[in-house]
């Protein structure tokens, strides 16, 4: 005899069993149903909640998870952990996309594709946002919206719009060179398995040594490059609009799990004074001649999401997520970027959208961002030392600090730019002694008892600490309060 299947008990979200989950409760078996019938309100209600906004950009998407193992040793030019042992693998997450099409659009379009990647690595996450092209329409990011308008429906017609597209590149010459990647052959691959991914903008490395270098990333398929005429597309397109879908997810179902070798392009930091192009252009690449492709790994995709809306809808990518050894440039499209694709992800998936299982980091995570919505998971901070003083920072509770070992080197271009110490060389007490000395005696005592006052409870040694820094401004001024708290 066939075993029964044992099925557990349905329940509502808060836990309470379901006695019938066919039949609204009414009054009488032709009446109307009842308000309170909180079962079916609770289904309806998360039912219309089921959806959230699509992105604006890269809105139809498709993605699994793999390993990047690395083969070469690249520890010249970056200390990042996540190059420091040939053999070493990091779990990741891939999503592939189109730029201009909606959730509903078809797969096998002519657009550029989103080549999106995201390393657990034991630093934290390290996202490279990149593309199946290695430049873009345009390089000063005050134009994004503006071309992104263009690809987009026409606010009368609700149509695409080749006239806005074309009226919008003659007019930016410096959209010519990804036109011309976008309408040859390459413009519409067969599916993600059989297209380039690069990270398009010139990001930075750092070694031990504190020595900087300009990088581009790479990742060739080693599936080969299949494409798709505009005819054939169409025929595609006319039997199924998820063609990439059901090639990736089938490919990975039947194990020929897809690969891409990663390379990088290394520039040493001061060359840049003796190019006759830009390399901080992302209309621009970098000539192989002149910086060729250095191995570092195998990208390997191994397993599908188990739930796409959960892992691959809701996977939240910024180039914001870099790792010591890994930086930034100044490709004025990479610096909005990291404004622009934090901001998208805290607007669309919510402000602790890093805590959703599939975004969350795989190594410890110790921060001190407070409350919000949908945070549940408290105060990082007091959760690591066990005091639920250690909420902000600096804190004398135990609570998670900087470290200066992962300082980041300055840049040598571009006005020197880091992280100047804003205590460093200012006096932050010739001022209040002044203020202090204009006072007559009653003022200075009611300041004293006013201090005293707002320090009650508070441990000895955090007074100390300021009374030090008023003894600085006057030698009166701490000993009045001392007085006082006495």
């Amino acid at each position: 005899m066939k075993k029964e299947l044992q099925c557990p008990v349905m329940t509502t979200t808060a836990g309470a069993p379901i006695a019938d989950n066919q039949n609204s409760l009414t009054a009488g078996a032709n009446g109307p149903v009842l308000m309170q019938d909180w079962q079916l309100i609770e289904k309806l209600a998360h039912q219309n909640r089921e959806r959230i906004p699509e992105r604006v950009v890269h809105a139809k998407g498709w993605g699994a998870f793999g390993t990047l193992t690395i083969t070469e040793d690249i520890s010249q030019y970056s200390c990042a952990k996540v190059f420091s042992k040939v053999g070493q693998q990091v779990d990741m997450l891939a999503r592939f996309s189109t730029v201009a099409g909606e959730l509903g659009a078809a797969d096998a379009e002519r657009d550029v594709r989103g080549f999106a990647l995201k390393f657990y690595t034991e630093e934290g996450n390290w996202d490279v946002v990149g593309n199946n092209t290695p430049v873009f329409f345009i390089r000063d990011p005050l134009k994004f919206p503006d071309f992104i308008h263009t690809q987009k429906r026409h606010p009368v017609t609700h149509l695409r719009s080749a006239t806005a597209a074309w009226d919008f590149w003659s007019l930016s010459p410096e959209s010519l060179h990804q036109i011309t990647i976008l309408m040859s052959d390459r413009g519409i691959p067969v599916s993600p398995r059989f297209m380039n991914g690069y990270g398009s903008h010139t990001y930075s490395f750092w070694n031990a040594k504190g020595e900087r270098f300009w990088v581009k990333f790479h990742f060739k398929t080693q599936q080969g490059h299949k494409t798709l005429t505009n005819t054939e597309a169409e025929a595609v397109i006319g039997k199924t609009r998820e063609s990439y879908q059901e090639d990736l997810f089938g490919a990975i179902a039947e194990g020929n799990y897809p690969k891409w070798n990663m390379f990088v392009q290394v520039m040493p930091e001061m060359d840049v004074e003796k190019l006759s192009y830009n390399p901080f252009d992302l209309t621009k690449v970098w000539p192989h001649s002149e910086y060729p492709l250095i191995k570092v790994g195998v990208v390997e995709l191994n397993k599908n999401p188990q739930n796409y809306f959960a892992q691959i809808e809701q996977a939240a990518f910024s180039p914001s997520n870099v790792v010591p050894g890994i930086g930034f440039s100044p490709d004025k499209m990479l610096q909005a970027r990291i404004f622009s694709y934090a901001d998208a992800h805290r607007y669309r998936l919510g402000t602790h959208y890093e805590a959703l299982p599939v975004n969350a980091p795989k190594c410890p995570v110790h921060h001190y961002h407070a409350d919000g919505s949908m945070n549940f998971f408290g105060h990082k901070a007091a959760e690591l030392t066990g005091n639920e003083n250690a909420y902000y920072e600096p804190n004398s509770f135990g609570g998670a600090t900087e470290s200066a070992q992962f300082k980041e080197p300055p840049l040598k271009i571009s006005g020197d730019a880091d992280r100047y110490n804003h205590r460093e060389g200012n006096d932050d007490f010739t001022q209040p002694r002044a203020l202090f000395e204009l006072f007559s005696q009653e003022e200075k005592s009611r300041l004293f008892q006013n201090i005293a006052a707002a320090m009650h409870g508070v441990p000895d040694n955090i007074i100390e600490r300021q009374l030090a820094l008023f003894e600085k401004v006057h030698p009166e001024y701490a000993k009045g309060v001392r007085a006082a708290l006495k």
